[in-house]
């Protein structure tokens, strides 16, 4: 790898990380948006004058034209939009500082990075002349931290327009040593779907009163007891889905004992396995059923008040064998228990899981394959949401994965505190990008 290429690169995704492009749920205002796209226009000349190009209130929507009409489409997408960056971080968030070997900066991971990469494949291949046989779009939201407005409106155009996907390429897992906890190897981890999104609001009442003369089960104990009770989970039935099976059984040439011998025969050990899973890590638990965690609360406005109502909210993460209606079914019947109203924030959306034996997983392994043949691709299911669940409209094959190596540290750096990606990780990325635009 060029010592060159890696330093232009990592010049690129440090101007696109000093422009601040925080969502907020609060501010409709696109205008750093508008400005951030204006810099990528600067940035991919050759891009946005060949395709076509679309804004739906801040989200991008680019066509690069085929040769062959008659070919599905592919779609590639990183948004743009990144999480609020406190605490004290080693260099300032939006700086794009280029230190130690790496890029620094609220967004290096969650996408711009990806972002910055994907176009570059695109802009160098059309320096050189190429044009893809299918129709090639490219997707940047700015809604996706705050729930997907950009992702939605832009799904429902292309359903709209009867156009349908052959492949959509998200953001997703990585390339990274140890996913779960007990795998000895380094592997890329294609998303092959993600756990649905519903938010609840959990409201107790009572008729109030001082707090010097309490009675038994006022509304702060019934959501204590209520969270207590749900964060046992046993109302969520467990199931290890076939993607998680397939994950394991990848695994298990790298593992050792007993993990290695029951992720070897998974079907044969999936009593077990669903038990220790949930004991390796949470992570582990999240992949077998849905998962409820409380974010909100609120009670009285006086330390001395009883409450005549108080309320929490809970995120739920729903699975794919338990669903959306039965999730939530489970949970309010656990509720009603403790006398609590359930309320529906966010509906959130179902979105399918795409076939690891299919040909667009196979055709992504094999582009792991090619640029990245020292690491193993591994299909699992997300935890997180993506922009790409809206996109199950338009496509059957839709997987998330983004070509970086990252360490435990960059992991927990998303939505954290320094974000980083390595200088050596980002041109290997393009190649991948590369790959896919031209073999698809």
């Amino acid at each position: 790898m060029s010592e060159n290429r890696a330093m232009q690169y990592a010049e690129i995704l440090s101007k696109l990380i000093k422009v601040e492009t925080i969502s907020s749920r609060e501010s409709k205002d696109i205008t750093k948006f508008l400005g951030f796209h204006e810099v990528l226009r600067e940035t991919y000349p050759g891009l946005f004058e060949t395709a076509e190009v679309e804004s739906f209130d801040g989200s991008l929507l680019l066509k690069w034209k085929g040769t062959d009409p008659s070919l599905e489409p592919v779609l590639l997408m990183n948004h743009h939009d990144v999480v609020e960056a406190s605490g004290e971080w080693t260099h300032p968030a939006f700086s794009g500082a280029i230190a130690d070997g790496k890029v620094w900066g609220r967004g290096t991971l969650d996408t711009k990075g990806g972002l910055a990469m994907m176009l570059q494949a695109a802009e160098e291949l059309i320096a050189e002349g190429f044009t893809p046989r299918r129709d090639t779009y490219f997707v940047s939201a700015c809604t996706e931290e705050i729930g997907g407005e950009g992702g939605d409106a832009i799904s429902r155009e292309l359903e709209k327009r009867g156009i349908k996907f052959h492949m959509v390429l998200d953001e997703g897992g990585m390339i990274m040593y140890d996913p779960i906890g007990g795998a000895d190897g380094t592997f890329a981890m294609i998303g092959v779907g993600e756990k649905g999104y519903v938010d609840l609001k959990f409201i107790a009442k009572s008729n109030g009163g001082h707090a010097s003369a309490p009675g038994k089960n006022t509304p702060l104990v019934r959501l204590g007891k209520f969270m207590a009770e749900a964060e046992k989970a046993e109302c969520f039935t467990v199931e290890m889905p076939d993607a998680v099976k397939e994950m394991l059984s990848r695994f298990s040439p790298t593992m050792s004992g007993i993990m290695k011998t029951a992720c070897s025969n998974v079907n044969a050990f999936k009593p077990v396995l669903k038990k220790v899973m949930p004991m390796i890590s949470p992570a582990g638990a999240a992949l077998l059923r849905t998962t409820l965690a409380f974010t909100m609360s609120k009670g009285s406005e006086g330390a001395n008040v009883i409450p005549q109502e108080a309320w929490v909210v809970g995120n739920m993460r729903f699975s794919h064998h338990q669903g959306k209606k039965s999730s939530v079914d489970a949970i309010t019947a656990l509720a009603k228990k403790y006398d609590l109203e359930v309320e529906i924030i966010d509906d959130g959306i179902e979105s399918d899981i795409t076939d690891y034996k299919g040909e667009a997983f196979k055709f992504i392994e094999k582009a792991v394959n090619t640029v990245f043949p020292e690491y193993k691709p591994a299909p699992y299911i997300m935890n997180a949401a993506t922009d790409s669940r809206y996109f199950c409209r338009v496509c059957d094959n839709c997987l998330r994965f983004v070509p970086f190596k990252i360490n435990k540290q960059q992991l927990d750096s998303v939505h954290g505190i320094d974000e980083n990606v390595d200088i050596e990780t980002l041109a290997p990325a393009v190649d991948f990008y590369r790959y896919v635009i031209r073999e698809a």
